[in-house]
């Protein structure tokens, strides 16, 4: 047995693949990508159990039809548990301690990063603007970085939208099932809830808004994502609270 093998993960340690399981593509969680290659190098771990850790994390992820691997500890579930209780607060936490490990500042990002949608574009300095980029990988990740309702995958041309909005409920602003991929239009449409998705996931459009570009997609279904199903109850918020035509 390996000196790996017997060495026990530790909180830190799943803070940080929880982390990258949340904002990575489920194609991309293999030991031979290089994003995986590196983490586990600095974790001291092989990418094979790093990538089998990430396996764990699918089997016990409740917005998962499937289940992956199930060699899964009681530190991993308290851990997972937390995430999913408290977003905000262990995505923080779990991001400055990234931070300490890749060697950058806490929010150092990609100048060139585009935020997320809606009111959180104005939102610009510091761990706000870092925020966004973690929700919005969260969020393109899970969609496969295209639209879902029309399908675009240009990365410059999609938006994570909130269903939600940012300003009013702190607790969901990094909550990836508040989250919906769209191209930049349907993102202002939604967000000023010309348009919004009913209870099967289908598109509803304002009955004023004769926009072709928007009411093709009238009644059609939603992409889902392949994790972070949208909160059935958040979705009813904003038909309720948002969507101008309710």
């Amino acid at each position: 047995m390996s000196t790996e093998t017997r060495r026990p993960w530790t909180r830190d340690e799943l803070l940080l693949a929880i982390n990258f399981y949340c904002k990575t593509t489920f194609g991309k969680m293999h030991s031979r990508d290089p994003e995986i290659v590196d983490l586990a190098g600095r974790l001291g771990r092989s990418p094979g159990a790093l990538s089998y850790k990430l396996a764990n994390f699918s089997s016990i992820d409740p917005t998962l039809d499937r289940r992956g691997a199930c060699n899964v500890s009681k530190l991993d579930r308290t851990v997972w548990e937390e995430f999913f209780a408290d977003w905000d607060g262990m995505m923080a936490e779990s991001e400055r301690r990234m931070a300490q490990l890749m060697g950058r500042k806490t929010d150092e990002m990609p100048a060139d990063e585009p935020a997320c949608g809606g009111d959180t574009m104005r939102q610009t300095a510091g761990m706000a603007r870092l925020t966004q980029h973690v929700f919005r990988k969260m969020v393109l990740s899970a969609y496969g970085g295209s639209c879902c309702i029309t399908g675009i995958d240009h990365p410059e041309l999609l938006v994570a939208s909130h269903i939600i909005p940012w300003a009013q409920d702190e607790g969901k602003r990094l909550n990836p099932t508040n989250g919906l991929c769209l191209n930049a239009l349907h993102d202002r449409a939604f967000d000023r809830g010309l348009i919004s998705v009913d209870a099967d996931y289908r598109v509803m459009v304002c009955r004023g808004l004769d926009h072709e570009l928007i009411r093709r997609y009238k009644g059609q279904r939603i992409t889902l994502p392949q994790r972070f199903l949208p909160d059935p109850g958040f979705l009813e918020f904003h038909r309720t609270q948002v969507f101008v035509d309710a």
